[in-house]
């Protein structure tokens, strides 16, 4: 079984935002920030350390077509969790995806797993970033599911409209999201794959995961 991990790259913490002057503060009140600053700190790790990583199960014998198709999964894979791992401070998820040939394109789903077919064409990033987001919640979660029918979107609507305009909202159909879904291999762009994990980023703020 091959495994692959990616992490992303921490920001150092600026030190001087959280200087103190005794001189100046009462003693209890140095105590109730140094309690407040541990918290931030804990939680900035935490946010930090979430990250993607995955795994492709592999055949101890593989055919020909499988080592091709493994190859081609592998770059998607490698490229879409960097991507995500770089730009998203939120999505923590373990992933195991596989080759499938009877799946007709790919499918991903809440419990961590991708399923690849055997048509090369959506052995891309595009098709495993659009996956991983289901992962993530997109088309599987109730939260979805109440958050698209209220438009209950706020962070992830702030950062759309910051785009496109103050008329943009994020669409919902059939399981998936528009703009900026990555459903069809025609909306694939260096901008579109990045905007597209801010913006998952930004519905798992307001809830997607439930």
């Amino acid at each position: 079984m091959y495994i692959i991990q990616a992490h992303r790259v921490a920001h150092g913490i600026n030190k001087s935002c959280f200087s103190l002057h005794p001189s100046s503060v009462h003693p209890r009140t140095q105590a109730t920030m140094r309690s407040l600053l541990l918290a931030l700190v804990c939680l900035y790790a935490s946010l930090a350390s979430a990250t993607i990583t995955w795994r492709l199960q592999k055949a101890s014998n593989p055919t020909a077509d499988q080592t091709e198709a493994y190859a081609r999964i592998e770059s998607a894979m490698n490229l879409a969790v960097t991507r995500y791992n770089r730009i998203a401070s939120r999505p923590s998820k373990s992933i195991t995806a596989s080759y499938v040939p009877s799946v007709s394109t790919a499918d991903g789903n809440f419990n961590g797993n991708i399923r690849f077919g055997s048509n090369r064409s959506y052995m891309n990033e595009r098709t495993a970033l659009h996956e991983i987001a289901h992962t993530l919640g997109i088309g599987q979660t109730a939260a979805f599911d109440t958050r698209c029918a209220a438009n209950n979107w706020p962070s992830a609507t702030k950062l759309l409209q910051s785009w496109d305009g103050a008329s943009a909202k994020i669409n919902c159909g059939g399981g998936h999201i528009w703009p900026y879904g990555l459903n069809y291999d025609t909306e694939w762009s260096e901008t579109n794959g990045n905007r597209h994990c801010q913006l998952i980023n930004a519905m798992l703020a307001d809830g997607l995961a439930g």
